[in-house]
């Protein structure tokens, strides 16, 4: 048994810091994760119940939120529940392992929905005339699933080689738990082999995702420039995935980066920030965005509204 850690209980003190105020942060994050809550279910029952909208581009964007809300609703309720603890919020360790998975699939799932989302448009102003065949209803159901199955499963075995660590601490400087974090209390750095080989390869598979979608982006910035019409389809459909994926490379590197080799001298509330933005922007500014840009499901909302005030 010893390569099963001993430590079965780990501590969050990323939290402590704001217990001062914790009912009003306690108000203000149950605000924000309704607002969250709303948007997104509110566009995905807008996607779901008209079925002029059952087209590739908006089934991904219907995935799309279903993914924030599946990673907020990973953070949120329990860091709503630490604010009205009166203790050092704690966590176990199976827990705090499921917490880092889907904190890294939800990240990650992202990134895979938008390369789908780059493809998609690729497909629709470059090779309009085969777009139908190429992304039939099978060939979407068959993208969405490896965008969603793909960071399951890659952060399923890096889980696992966590799990079989042994630590010897019980700290983790955090809101949340995440990978990196545990894997940096385990007793011997030789143990942590594995679970590098897994990052780097998990590194590589979603830097090459980032490939992709600058790949389809020299292409459809090519064809734009060619014809008036292009132009109009790319400000329509192409200007809010690039917003979305922009605001998500932003927050995600600054993170990663700040994780890896930033300093831990900055105050606990920066720190917490800076570890939460991806949780905080994407979530909600994603279903704002689209709901506004796209010209049908703006119109849907409109209509509702209009229904609703009579």
């Amino acid at each position: 048994m010893d390569n099963v850690s001993a430590v079965r209980i780990l501590t969050l003190s990323g939290i402590n810091e704001t217990m001062n105020y914790r009912i009003a942060i306690f108000s203000l994050t149950l605000l924000y994760y309704s607002l969250i809550l709303v948007f997104n279910i509110s566009l995905i029952a807008v996607i779901i119940s008209d079925e002029n909208l059952h087209e590739p581009m908006y089934v991904l964007l219907c995935s799309f939120c279903i993914n924030g809300l599946y990673g907020t609703t990973g953070f949120y309720p329990k860091f709503l529940s630490d604010l009205l603890s009166s203790s050092s919020p704690e966590i176990s360790y199976e827990g705090c392992l499921l917490q880092a998975f889907v904190m890294y699939s939800f990240a990650c799932c992202d990134l895979s929905i938008l390369a789908v989302m780059a493809y998609d448009r690729y497909l629709a102003i470059c090779r309009p005339l085969h777009y139908h065949s190429l992304m039939s209803r099978r060939r979407l159901s068959q993208l969405v699933c490896v965008s969603w199955l793909t960071p399951f499963c890659v952060f399923s075995i890096n889980v696992l080689f966590t799990s079989r660590l042994k630590l010897c601490g019980s700290n983790l400087q955090k809101l949340f738990c995440v990978n990196w974090v545990i894997v940096k209390l385990a007793c011997s750095d030789s143990d942590t082999v594995s679970n590098n080989v897994v990052s780097y390869a998990i590194i590589v598979i979603y830097v090459s995702h980032g490939l992709f979608i600058i790949w389809t982006y020299m292409h459809l910035i090519k064809n734009c420039v060619r014809s008036k019409e292009d132009r109009v389809k790319f400000m329509q459909t192409c200007v809010p995935h690039l917003i979305s994926l922009l605001t998500f490379l932003v927050v995600i590197v600054f993170d990663l980066m700040y994780m890896r080799f930033g300093s831990t001298d900055l105050p606990q509330s920066l720190q917490n920030f800076i570890a939460i933005e991806f949780l905080l922007i994407p979530p909600l500014m994603n279903p704002l965005i689209y709901g506004f840009k796209l010209t049908k499901i703006r119109k849907k909302i409109l209509c509702l509204v209009h229904v609703g005030r009579k």
